[in-house]
């Protein structure tokens, strides 16, 4: 499970990554937005989780872990999250993960909570939802998956409980060709490289990293090196990574055939399918459609079988759509699919709609039911399913921005813009806020940069926003806010909106003067309005 963009809300196929009715604390709404406010709710109301949105929060839970002798657990999301919201449905409530909780000190940063980009910075922690293990001492053991299977994620956790040693010093002491246990194998295996955030690597380095590992891995340890090799495959693009060859498409095509071995590695196949086929067979002819069969094959075992969640059944099918269109161009709007997954598609769809009754499990799946049905080409029913849905969540404001995107692939402008509108303004959280309200900028840079005072007025209102809250210039807020500075920019690429910018500018000056210098809140700040040369 991945976090997603707003634009298409459904999980990205790479190798990545993954309200419980207990309202303890309140959350101030940010400047600009109703008196009304948001209650915090924790993860699951059946682990003692420590809510956390100061840095104070955090030095004292891992002052308990210290003195309990506990590992210390941080769980970093947010309420619209449908990743996050799978965790909820699947892992959290889940009775072995609260038992095993009394083990280990459990943090929950909310990303809306008001120091909690602040400590995003701390942590190094972007992507919701980001899992981080540390060991008693503050040291960080690893980074836990959040797409694969709950009792994998179980047991990956139990491995890091176990007295392991920092990620780190694992990966280096395999780098150097040093031994490494059986348990470490499997811990760089699952490793959330998705959410490093450079820790470890960077992205560039990553696919080639990931295969060194793959290849370095013992025998005994078949099933880490081919996690890892299909994790690089993943990641193999633009001349990273592997190098397609015969062998390792035999070697895959071998584990596609093999039910066990294909419904263990069900969480890198059905987030990563269509790049593992692109990466072994890159151009139409045979061998691209022997290895497309048999990915097919496997991914229909996954979607039809029932101890999976229905998340991941549903991103199983969406992984066939993903192989099927490979040969297609991809903005093809209505791609040519096999009538029976047109109709496999249109079922599960209906399905899960009809079956859900958990909210976090229906908040997880509908947006990836309705970017299966898009991705089908079934449009209407893609629109119809996310507003039947409105209702029912407990973030509509998520399920709009998927309907702007809808209606933003199809060319409808007025309709996407008027669905990004009604997003920003119902959207609840000071950093949800910023992040809705930049996409809705974008939208408007992109499809009626002749509104100039509709886009001042959004950019002003968002900098006010900003100015009102405590985290603003930090990781995911910061991110967004740079946004708006990027796409005021592209506006004003010839110079017809200085005036616009200028007014903006002057508007964010004493905001910036009043920032820190010292950890880069006030540098980001001063950047986000470009001077024209």
């Amino acid at each position: 499970m991945l976090n997603r963009p707003l634009s298409s809300p459904a999980f990205v196929f790479r190798t990545r990554a993954l309200c419980a009715a207990m309202a303890t604390a309140a959350l101030l709404v940010t400047a600009g937005l109703p008196a009304a406010q948001a209650a915090y709710s924790p993860p699951s109301s059946n682990v003692a989780w420590l809510p956390a949105g100061a840095d104070a929060d955090v030095d004292k839970a891992f002052a308990q872990g210290k003195a309990e002798k506990k590992p210390v657990l941080v769980y970093w999301g947010a309420k619209w999250c449908p990743p996050c919201n799978q965790l909820k449905a699947t892992l959290f409530n889940r009775q072995d993960f609260a038992e095993r909780s009394k083990s280990f000190v459990a943090v929950h940063i909310d990303g809306d909570l008001p120091g909690a980009q602040k400590l995003g910075a701390r942590f190094k922690v972007r992507g919701y939802p980001t899992m981080i293990l540390f060991s008693p001492d503050g040291q960080e053991i690893t980074r836990l998956p959040g797409e694969v299977d709950a009792p994998q994620v179980m047991n990956v956790l139990q491995m890091g409980l176990a007295g392991g040693r920092p990620i780190k010093t694992v990966l280096d002491e395999a780098r150097a060709g040093k031994p490494v246990s059986a348990n470490e194998w499997r811990m760089l295996s699952f490793y959330s490289w998705d959410t490093d955030e450079t820790q470890l690597v960077s992205p560039n380095d990553r696919p080639g990293l990931l295969a060194q590992l793959s290849a370095a891995a013992p025998a005994s340890e078949a099933e880490a090196s081919t996690r890892l090799l299909l994790k690089a495959l993943a990641e193999s693009d633009e001349g990273k990574g592997i190098k397609p060859d015969a062998a390792t498409r035999e070697r895959i095509k071998k584990l596609l055939a093999d039910p066990v071995a294909s419904r263990t590695l069900m969480d890198v196949l059905v987030n990563a399918a269509p790049d593992v086929v692109n990466a072994l067979a890159p151009a139409a002819g045979p061998d691209r459609t022997a290895l497309a069969g048999a990915m097919d094959s496997a991914l229909q075992r996954l979607q039809a079988d029932a101890s999976l969640s229905r998340s991941d059944r549903v991103s199983a099918l969406i992984a066939r759509v993903g192989v099927a269109r490979l040969d297609q161009p991809k903005e093809a709007l209505r791609p040519k699919l096999p009538a029976p997954l047109l109709k496999e598609v249109r079922d599960m769809a209906a399905a899960m709609d009809k079956e859900i009754t958990d909210g976090y499990e229906r908040q997880a799946v509908i947006s990836s039911a309705a970017y299966a049905l898009g991705e089908a080409g079934l449009w209407t029913e893609s629109d119809a399913l996310l507003k039947s849905n409105l209702s029912k969540s407990h973030s509509p404001y998520y399920l709009m921005s998927h309907l702007g995107g809808n209606a933003k692939k199809q060319g409808k402008k007025a309709e996407a813009l008027g669905w990004y509108e009604k997003a920003f303004n119902t959207s609840e959280g000071p950093a949800t806020r910023l992040q809705w309200g930049s996409s809705y900028l974008t939208a408007l840079v992109d499809m009626a940069p002749q509104d100039s005072a509709k886009i001042e007025k959004v950019a002003a209102q968002l900098f006010t926003e900003a100015a009102g809250q405590e985290g603003a210039f930090y990781e995911r807020s910061a991110r967004s806010l740079q946004k708006v500075g990027v796409e005021l920019g592209k506006w004003n690429a010839k110079g017809a909106h200085q005036a616009t910018l200028d007014r903006l500018r002057a508007q964010l000056a004493p905001v910036c003067g009043k920032l820190p210098a010292a950890d880069g809140q006030k540098t980001t700040c001063e950047g986000l309005i470009k001077t024209r040369a």
